[in-house]
């Protein structure tokens, strides 16, 4: 009891923080957009609360299975961690700031080739952008698209080197998938993989899409104002962290359904071997 209520509230305070931390760095921050800020902290840090220290789940998935929802929280934490320093920068600079905006921008450059993710993103700006804004678009979607694809990788390695979830002991398909209705519809093992399916087309679309519907919206109503710098960290994070989350899900949800997969086969197995010895004695 103790020991949930402290992981839930720790985690709460963690979500408070992440929300936060763009307010908390950049000095240009409006009195109004701090209010707003602390609004939306305050029923983050509510709903994390009551969902972590409830016995049973509503909508996070995953709960009770680390480290999927610890790698997504680090990823997001230091996407938008590290484009508020670079933000800072732009009105304080200072060595920290300069230094992470240096590796922004190598990183972004890098990643700026024909047809990337990253290209999309410059190119849905509109034509009368400064140049200045475009280096900071461009740095902004290197580094966060950079960071989602370190911690996929990081996800990847864990489930292949530490066997998640199974080195946990037994995955509970309700309290980890809340929203996935295990005894509705078709097989269970078909419906997880088709989701997952679903999920890592999203999550490696996303990326390309997102640009080319924000470039088409732009030309029927007023573009997405990027120079905000509070509007730059979050678009270039969600736009990053969406994909990579989606991802993540259908590489998770593909393995829950190799494991039932794989402990369907046990059963079947040794029912048949018990068989063979009735029939032997």
């Amino acid at each position: 009891m103790i020991s949930r209520l402290t992981g839930a509230l720790l985690r709460a305070l963690m979500v408070v923080l992440l929300i936060a931390t763009p307010s908390i760095l950049l000095p240009t921050t409006h009195a109004d957009t701090t209010q707003i800020v602390a609004l939306v902290a305050l029923l983050a840090f509510v709903f994390t609360f009551i969902e972590y220290n409830s016995h049973y789940p509503s909508l996070v998935e995953f709960r009770e299975a680390p480290p999927f929802n610890r790698v997504r929280f680090f990823a997001l934490f230091a996407c938008v961690f590290f484009l508020s320093v670079i933000a800072r920068g732009h009105h304080d600079p200072t060595t920290i700031t300069d230094f992470f905006t240096v590796i922004g921008r190598r990183v972004g450059d890098m990643i700026d080739f024909p047809y990337s993710p990253v290209r999309l993103v410059v190119l849905m700006m509109p034509e009368e952008t400064s140049r200045v804004l475009l280096d900071n678009v461009r740095t902004a979607a290197g580094l966060s698209y950079l960071i989602s694809i370190l911690s996929l990788s990081i996800f990847v390695m864990v489930m292949r080197v530490a066997h998640w979830p199974a080195r946990h002991g037994g995955f509970n398909v309700w309290v980890n998938l809340p929203t996935f209705d295990p005894t509705a519809g078709d097989d269970v093992v078909a419906r997880l993989q088709r989701d997952a399916s679903v999920n890592l087309i999203l999550g490696f679309l996303l990326p390309f899409v997102i640009p080319a519907l924000v470039k088409l919206a732009s030309d029927l109503l007023n573009p997405i104002s990027l120079e905000n710098p509070h509007t730059l960290i979050w678009t270039m994070t969600a736009w990053a962290f969406l994909p990579a989350s989606l991802f993540m899900r259908g590489i998770a949800m593909n393995r829950v359904a190799q494991m039932i997969q794989n402990q369907r086969r046990r059963v079947y197995a040794a029912a048949e071997a018990g068989e063979d010895g009735l029939i032997t004695a």
